[in-house]
C-alpha cells in the first residue's frame, strides 16, 4: 500500500475514534492497537527504502542516497509525522500532554525540531553548491560530446572538471557554505513564538562558521531514550519513535548533502535491536554509516550517489585530458565517450532532481514550523489545565 493510503486511512481512523470517545481513561486496549499501527506503517516505508538499498543491479530502482531515494525519505517522513500527530494529539484533552513522561518528552522533542530546521537551512544551502558542480559537469559534457575532440575542447573540459572535483574535496569548514563569517538561521531558540496574523514569521538569528551540523545531530541524540515498563505501551513510545525518525532523517540529509562541518558525524544510533519497527530503521544506519566513515575519511563532500558518480567519472575524465594528444586514439575516444554519456546522464538525473528535492526539504521545514507551533499551543493549554485555580 502506498505511504499515501496508509496515511489516509490511519488518520480516517483515528478522527473518528476521537470523534466517538469522550473520554480516553477507558480505552487502553484501543490506544495499544494504534500505537501498534502507527509502528507497522513506519517499519513498512522504511522498509521499502531499504529494499530499494539492496536493489542495485535494478536500474529501475533508485539508488540508497540518490536523489529520488532522498525524496522518497522526505516523503516517509511527512507521512509518519502526520500519523504521529494524528495519535498523540488529535481530539486528545490537552491534560494528558501535561502529565508525565509527556510534559518532559514533548518539550525535548521540540527543541530537536528546532536543531532540525537549522539542518534544514544548512543543508538547503549544501543543495546550491551541488548545481554549482552539476553546471561545472555540463560544460565538460558539452565540450567533450564534440566531434573530434580537439586541443580546445579538451582544455575547456579538464578546466570545469578540475574545478568540479578539486571543489568537491576541500574540507567542510573551508567549503563554499561556509565562506560567510555569519549566517541568518530561521527559528527561534527554546519555546520562542512569534506569529503575525494567525501565521509563523521566521525568527532571524546568526551564527559564526563555526556552527556544527555535526554537534546538532549529536544534540539531537543526547537524550534518546526509549521507553520502558509500562511507558512502552503508553504515548512515551510515538514520541520516541518520532524523535528517532527525525533524528534519522536530518542525520541522512546531513551524510549525503554539502553541509557546514560534519567532522564527528554520529554513526551510531540509541535504538534498542529487539524494537522490529526499527530494523529497517539500523539497516538503513548501519549502511550510510559505514559508508560516512570511509567518505569521511577522504574528505568526501558528501554520500549523494550522484556526487559520487561525476566525482569519479570527473577524474577520469581529468586523467584522459592530462595525456590527451591530437588526434586521440580510436579505441580511448570510445571509451571516453562512454563515460561523457554516463555523466551527462548523471547530469540529467540531477538537472530534474535538485530543484525538487530543495523545494520538499522547504516542505518539511514549513511543516515542522506548523506543527512546532500547534504543539507549543496545546502545551500552553496543557499548562492552564494543570496550573491550580487561585
Amino acid at each position: 500500500m502506498p505511504a499515501t493510503e496508509y496515511q489516509g486511512s490511519f488518520l480516517g481512523r483515528i478522527s473518528i475514534r476521537r470523534n466517538q470517545i469522550v473520554s480516553m481513561d477507558g480505552n487502553h486496549e484501543q490506544e495499544i492497537e494504534d500505537l501498534e499501527i502507527f509502528q507497522k506503517h513506519v517499519a513498512d516505508r522504511f522498509s521499502d527504502l531499504l529494499s530499494a538499498s539492496d536493489a542495485t543491479a535494478d536500474a529501475s530502482v533508485d539508488p540508497l542516497l540518490s536523489i529520488a531515494w532522498l525524496r522518497k525519505l522526505l516523503d516517509v517522513f511527512l507521512c509518519c509525522e502526520a500519523e504521529f500527530k494524528a495519535l498523540v494529539f488529535m481530539g486528545r484533552d490537552p491534560s494528558h500532554i501535561a502529565r508525565p513522561p509527556l510534559d518532559r518528552l514533548i518539550p525535548e522533542l521540540l527543541e530537536r525540531v528546532v536543531k532540525a530546521l537549522d539542518v534544514c537551512n544548512a543543508v538547503t544551502h549544501g543543495v546550491e553548491s551541488v548545481r554549482h558542480w552539476h553546471k561545472l559537469a555540463e560544460i565538460a559534457v558539452t565540450a567533450l560530446e564534440q566531434r573530434p575532440i580537439g586541443e580546445g575542447q579538451v582544455r575547456r573540459a579538464k578546466k570545469a572538471l578540475s574545478s568540479l572535483v578539486a571543489s568537491m574535496t576541500v574540507e567542510d569548514k573551508e567549503s563554499s557554505n561556509s565562506k560567510a563569517t555569519e549566517r541568518a538561521w530561521s527559528f527561534g531558540r527554546r519555546g520562542s513564538k512569534d506569529r503575525v496574523a494567525g501565521q509563523f514569521r521566521s525568527l532571524s538569528w546568526t551564527v559564526s562558521k563555526s556552527w556544527s551540523a555535526a554537534k546538532q545531530i549529536q544534540s539531537m541524540l543526547g537524550n534518546i531514550a526509549a521507553p520502558r515498563g509500562a511507558e512502552s505501551t503508553g504515548l512515551a513510545l510515538p514520541v520516541f519513535v518520532m524523535s528517532i525518525v527525525l533524528s534519522f532523517v536530518t542525520w541522512t540529509l546531513v551524510a549525503a548533502i554539502p553541509c557546514q562541518e560534519r567532522s564527528g558525524l554520529p554513526t551510531h544510533f540509541p535504538i534498542p535491536r529487539q524494537l522490529s519497527w526499527a530494523q529497517s530503521i539500523i539497516g538503513l544506519q548501519d549502511r550510510i554509516g559505514e559508508d560516512w566513515k570511509k567518505k569521511e575519511k577522504k574528505g568526501s563532500a558528501g554520500l549523494l550517489e550522484e556526487m559520487q558518480k561525476m566525482e569519479k567519472l570527473g577524474q577520469s575524465l581529468i586523467e584522459f585530458a592530462d595525456s590527451f594528444h591530437f588526434p586521440a586514439e580510436p579505441e580511448r575516444v570510445e571509451e571516453v565517450a562512454a563515460q561523457v554519456t554516463e555523466l551527462a546522464e548523471t547530469c540529467r538525473k540531477m538537472e530534474e532532481g535538485l530543484g525538487p528535492l530543495q523545494q520538499q526539504i522547504r516542505e518539511v521545514f514549513h511543516r515542522m514550523v506548523r506543527s512546532r507551533g500547534e504543539m507549543l499551543d496545546i502545551l500552553d493549554q496543557a499548562g492552564k489545565v494543570s496550573s491550580p485555580i487561585m
